[in-house]
């Protein structure tokens, strides 16, 4: 009889350690961790859509709007120095890195208006399918750029929220050592305004 009560006591106990250990967060930190992670690669996806989008719109645009090549030049300029910055998984917890990553991607999105502006600009381009066509791709794009990045904060703060309360913040601590995610910023001051383009 005594032999059967510490067995059922053994068996609690490890049943009372699974329960607990999983209630403090051993599965759900890596599970936020690896969707953090998963974020910012469609975010980076996203980014390199754009990138590959552009040299397409900047030949299309050059033979219409010679006489604007330098606003032609400024989009190859930025596309160049958007693509030299990568971000790890690893430099994700250096706000810095990721505000660097950021404001390249930044500088790229404002040397994009002037040529949504030749549009207007040169009305024969508005017949040009191609033009029109590119030039929706790249709307779109930016749209997805924004839902990505925002899909990605949404991610950081879960995983930023879950290491930080408890009883998750034992496991955050004791086993992985996690440290919070930087989270996806504006690079300017008046970033929520468009940039004024005069040519």
């Amino acid at each position: 009889m005594q032999r059967i009560a510490s067995n059922l006591m053994r068996v609690g106990v490890i049943a009372g350690l699974a329960i607990g250990l999983s209630a403090c967060g051993v599965n759900s930190i890596p599970t936020k961790e690896e969707a953090v992670k998963a974020k910012w690669g469609d975010v980076e996806n996203q980014y390199q859509r754009r990138s590959d989008l552009i040299p397409n719109l900047v030949e299309s645009v050059k033979g219409a709007a010679a006489q604007e090549s330098k606003v032609l030049r400024e989009v190859t300029e930025a596309r160049a120095s958007a693509n030299k910055i990568t971000l790890t998984p690893e430099q994700l917890r250096d706000p810095a890195a990721v505000e660097a990553y950021g404001a390249a991607q930044a500088r790229l999105g404002a040397a994009l208006v002037p040529l949504r502006q030749l549009q207007e600009a040169y009305p024969d381009l508005k017949t040009n399918e191609n033009f029109l066509s590119l030039q929706s791709q790249i709307e779109g794009t930016e749209n997805r750029i924004s839902v990505a990045r925002r899909d990605y904060n949404e991610a950081v703060q879960s995983y930023n929220t879950e290491i930080r309360t408890f009883p998750s913040m034992v496991a955050a601590k004791v086993i992985y050592g996690s440290q919070p995610i930087a989270p996806f910023k504006a690079t300017s001051a008046n970033a929520e305004t468009a940039p004024a383009v005069k040519f």
